[in-house]
């Protein structure tokens, strides 16, 4: 079956930098797009990047562009979120999509900014 387990989270300090990877398994990788959601307290879901199944295309949400980076190892069926210059308003859970119908998530990984 389709399995993301994501890994990474922690707590990090203002201007920190976190990387967060998302394992899949249960599919042929390299055939999906990815993304990665975060949530956090009392606010919607919402979608931070995007990736396509090569890695040759991405998108970001404007509130993390230039400070994130999504990519992925089609050899290691992970994709990763390598977060920079982190602000306490990026605390949140943060979850490994597979987009498509149906759409499979990870259970999330908790990122907390705060000093």
């Amino acid at each position: 079956q389709v399995q993301l387990v994501e890994s990474g989270g922690g707590l990090v300090q203002p201007g920190g930098s976190l990387r967060l990877s998302c394992e899949a398994s249960g599919f042929t990788f390299s055939n999906h797009a990815m993304s990665w959601y975060r949530q956090a307290p009392g606010k919607e879901r919402e979608l931070v990047a995007f990736i396509g199944s090569t890695g040759g295309s991405t998108n970001y949400a404007g509130s993390v562009k230039g400070r994130f980076t999504i990519s992925r190892d089609n050899a290691k069926n992970t994709v990763y979120l390598q977060m920079n210059s982190l602000k306490p308003e990026d605390t949140a859970v943060y979850y490994c999509k597979r987009p498509g119908v149906p759409a499979y998530w990870g259970q999330g990984t908790q990122v907390t900014v705060s000093s």
